[in-house]
C-alpha cells in the first residue's frame, strides 16, 4: 500500500464505498484493509490516545489485527506511538509532514467557515495563505458540502473583526445562506431587543459578518421594505419558500449599510461628529458597530453615531479621547454645554467647602 492509497482529507463516514482503489488493487479484502486504516487514523486524530482494546472493539478486529494495521500507518509515514506493556495505548505522534484530516460534515463546514473569515479579517500574513487553504479544501469537497459552504462564501459579505461574539449556530448560517443564493423565501421567529418574538416571511439577500455579530439583509414582506436581522435572535420556522426574483439591494456596499445601521439609524438620537485625527488613527479605536467614519482630509474625519439619548452620546464622545467638533444637531451641543456645567459645578464645591471651613 502506498501513501497514495489515502486521501488529503475525507469528509463524512468513512467506508469501502468511499476510499479510491488503485489500478490492480480492486479486490474486497484490499478495498476493506484501505476502509478501516481511514477508519483508524480517523480515531486516533479524533481522541488523544486509545487502549488497544478499545480501538480494536471500534474497528471490529482482533488485537493481532490492529497491530498490522498501526504497522501499515507507520510504514506509510505516520508517527503512530504506542505504549509499553499490557496497559499501553495509542496515539498519533507529531510528524515531518501534515497528515491527512479526516473531517465530518460539520467540521468541514467549520474550518471553511473560519478559513473564509481569516481570509478576509485583516490578520497580517493569514489572508492569502487562508486563501489558499480555502481553495485546496474546496477542491475536495463532496457534491453535498460544496453545495453548503458554497453557498455561504456566495451570500456572506465581511465587515472589520472585533473581540466578543455572539454564538450563531452554523447550520442555521448555512440554511440562511442557501435561501439567499437560490432565491427562496425565508421564514423564521425573530426576538427583538424588547425580548418580543414575532413570525417573519422575507426574501433573504445577504449575510454581512461585522466584528461582533452576523447579520442578514433582507425585504421583509410584512413591512414591505428592507430589513436587517440579527441572526442569533433569529429561529428558522420551515418549510421556506417559494422563489422569488431578486430585487434591487438598498445600497452596493452592504457592509457600510448594515454599519449605519446598527450603529446609528437604530438609535433616537444621532450625531455627525468632527475629529481631529487622521482615519485610520479613530479607525484604530471605532467599531463598525458603534459608528462609520469618512476621511475628512490628512488630519480629520466625520464620525456618524447614535445612542438612546444626547447625554450617552458625550459621554461615548468623551470617551474616545479625541478633539472634537460637533457638526450636528444643535442638540449635542446643548448636552455637552449642560455636562459641562454640570462637572464644573462638581468641581467647585469642594473649593467651597474647603472656604467655608
Amino acid at each position: 500500500m502506498s501513501a497514495g492509497a489515502l486521501p488529503g482529507v475525507r469528509t463524512g463516514p468513512v467506508s469501502s464505498r468511499t476510499v479510491p482503489v488503485r489500478e490492480g488493487w480492486q479486490t474486497r479484502p484490499m478495498m476493506e484493509t484501505s476502509a478501516r486504516l481511514l477508519r483508524l487514523l480517523s480515531l486516533l486524530q479524533a481522541h488523544r490516545e486509545w487502549s488497544g482494546a478499545d480501538l480494536a472493539g471500534r474497528l471490529g478486529v482482533s488485537s493481532r489485527t490492529l497491530r498490522r494495521d498501526v504497522n501499515r500507518l507507520r510504514a506509510l509515514g505516520y508517527p503512530v506511538n504506542a505504549g509499553p506493556g499490557t496497559g499501553g495505548g495509542y496515539r498519533l505522534g507529531a510528524g515531518a509532514e501534515l497528515p491527512p484530516l479526516l473531517l465530518d460534515d460539520d467540521e468541514a463546514v467549520a474550518v471553511v467557515v473560519g478559513l473564509r473569515a481569516a481570509a478576509g479579517q485583516g490578520v497580517e500574513d493569514i489572508g492569502e495563505t487562508s486563501v489558499r487553504a480555502l481553495a485546496k479544501l474546496e477542491q475536495v469537497l463532496p457534491d453535498r458540502l460544496r453545495r453548503r459552504v458554497g453557498a455561504l462564501n456566495a451570500v456572506t459579505v465581511p465587515m472589520l473583526r472585533g473581540p466578543g461574539a455572539d454564538a450563531v449556530d452554523p447550520a442555521v448560517l448555512t440554511e440562511i445562506a442557501q435561501l439567499c443564493r437560490d432565491t427562496e423565501r425565508l421564514r423564521f421567529a425573530y426576538r427583538g431587543h424588547d425580548g418580543v418574538t414575532s413570525r417573519r416571511t422575507v426574501e433573504p439577500h445577504r449575510l454581512v459578518c461585522s466584528e461582533r455579530r452576523w447579520y442578514l439583509v433582507a425585504w421583509d414582506l410584512g413591512r414591505e421594505d428592507w430589513r436587517t436581522f440579527r441572526v442569533d435572535r433569529l429561529t428558522p420556522r420551515p418549510p421556506h419558500g417559494p422563489r422569488f426574483a431578486p430585487r434591487e439591494p438598498p445600497a452596493e456596499d452592504l457592509a457600510a449599510y448594515v454599519s449605519r445601521g446598527v450603529s446609528t439609524h437604530v438609535y433616537a438620537s444621532r450625531a455627525e461628529i468632527r475629529l481631529l485625527v487622521p482615519v485610520e488613527e479613530a479607525a484604530a479605536r471605532i467599531s463598525p458597530s458603534t459608528g462609520t467614519l469618512r476621511a475628512e482630509g490628512a488630519e480629520s474625519c466625520v464620525l456618524t453615531t447614535g445612542a438612546a439619548s444626547f447625554s450617552a452620546l458625550v459621554v461615548h464622545v468623551m470617551l474616545l479621547g479625541f478633539e472634537f467638533e460637533v457638526l450636528e444637531p444643535a442638540g449635542l451641543t446643548d448636552a455637552i454645554t449642560a455636562a459641562r456645567d454640570r462637572l464644573s459645578r462638581a468641581l467647585a464645591r469642594p473649593e467651597e467647602a474647603g472656604a467655608a471651613s
